[in-house]
């Protein structure tokens, strides 16, 4: 039978990212929120009150130790509230699986499945920035020739050889400084030419890589065009295809429809089907899950004497009312899908198989067990208000063959089904 094609994927990942924003903005409400608060400042005043108790002299113990079982307690309680709540909400989703669809047209426009690329920036912008200039290297500054002041008076007869010294002394000096300035001068023009030639290796190596870049993002770009193109080719096949009404392209249209129907995490089902052009009927099998894999815990509570969180547990005919509801829910709910969402009536009949995989007792080997074995004729089952049914009796209505017990796991008896 098909399986989940190219586009139903798609529209799966996205209806499940759907679901899960919807989950996340329902689990915002007051009521959540609130006992996670309180949990969480219960947990900071048990934490408060033991350090305190730590700390606190022997007169105060007493009062402390008191304020600690207090905080403890109100922690206990907001986690008993928040799992509680948390149950409830599991259990709402699996006993609303029919009503959860109902308000949600389940045709399909399969232009909305074109792909439309929206390119994201260029992320190498870093490379676009030219390397700066090197810091500029000031000349050094030229020495200047400083003279001794001459001798005047008597000095100029007494002490023209200790000024002729110290002018001599001025003049060697002075030489010096040139010779060491013209140093610095060679050593300058060096360092401005090797911060240029290192600038200019470093400009080229940024060039170079831009361009790598560059062309490595195109190609990317290219590819995403490409694949968006090869995509929406295979749409515009489809859509025409299933214009002609052949078989690839509705049994493909099926899995598209079938995977915009998210079910609940706790009641993940699976859908195999097959189209018979030469009839017009649809054969498919939903699997749900064993009635070993639903919650069958009634509450959470705490018991304070013994300081722990225990749970209790549903009754034997909670639980088998519930599963029983759950699966008479997802076979009028896999009808009313397909037949809503074929607009042009392609398909005149459903032939459904609800069932789950599961482990023969007997044999220890895996073994498949139907719980609900229908067929339904196109007109037939629109006509149905299903927001004002009982599934069982829709069910009987429609000649199905439906288990006495599937909580137990027992089989429908296939022997007998008549189509409406």
């Amino acid at each position: 039978m098909a399986r989940r094609g190219f586009f139903a994927e798609l529209q799966h990942q996205s209806r499940v990212a759907a679901r899960e924003r919807e989950r996340a903005e329902r689990e915002a409400v007051q009521r959540h929120y609130a006992a996670v608060r309180q949990a969480e400042e219960a947990k900071k005043a048990s934490e408060r009150a033991q350090n305190q108790i730590a700390k606190a002299a022997d007169s105060e113990r007493k009062r402390l130790e008191k304020e600690a079982r207090e905080a403890h307690l109100a922690e206990m309680e907001a986690v008993i509230l928040e799992r509680n709540e948390k149950l409830e909400q599991i259990y709402a989703e699996i006993d609303s699986l029919l009503a959860s669809t109902l308000a949600v047209d389940d045709y399909v426009d399969l232009n909305t499945l074109r792909i439309e690329v929206t390119q994201p920036p260029f992320d190498r912008t870093d490379l676009e920035v030219p390397i700066p200039q090197p810091t500029h290297i000031p000349d050094p500054i030229k020495p200047v020739l400083v003279l001794p002041t001459p001798p005047s008076g008597l000095a100029s007869f007494f002490g023209k050889k200790k000024y002729a010294e110290a002018l001599a002394n001025a003049q060697w000096a002075h030489e010096q400084a040139l010779n060491e300035w013209h140093s610095v001068c060679r050593d300058v023009v060096t360092r401005r030419q090797n911060a240029k030639d290192t600038r200019a290796r470093d400009e080229e190596r940024r060039l170079d890589t831009l361009r790598v870049e560059r062309e490595r993002y195109a190609q990317e770009c290219a590819e995403r065009e490409s694949e968006a193109a090869v995509n929406n080719r295979r749409l515009d096949e489809l859509i025409t295809n299933l214009g002609y009404g052949t078989t690839d392209a509705i049994q493909e249209y099926i899995s598209i429809v079938l995977s915009n129907s998210v079910y609940p995490d706790q009641f993940q089902v699976i859908h195999e089907f097959e189209f018979d052009p030469s009839t017009a009927e649809l054969r498919l099998r939903v699997l749900v899950p064993g009635p070993c894999d639903i919650p069958a815990i009634k509450s959470y509570k705490y018991t304070k004497a013994a300081d722990e969180i225990t749970s209790t547990t549903l009754s034997q005919k909670e639980c088998r009312d519930r599963y029983t509801g759950a699966i008479h829910q997802v076979a009028l709910r896999s009808f009313h899908e397909v037949f809503e969402s074929d607009r042009r009536g392609l398909i005149k009949t459903i032939s459904l198989e609800v069932g789950t995989n599961t482990i023969d007792p007997a044999t220890g080997q895996q073994t498949y067990v139907p719980f609900v074995i229908a067929a339904a004729e196109r007109e037939t089952f629109l006509a149905f208000d299903l927001s004002a049914v009982v599934p069982a009796l829709t069910l009987a209505r429609l000649g199905a063959a439906v288990s006495k017990n599937p909580y137990s796991l027992v089989a429908a008896d296939r022997s007998g089904v008549r189509r409406s």
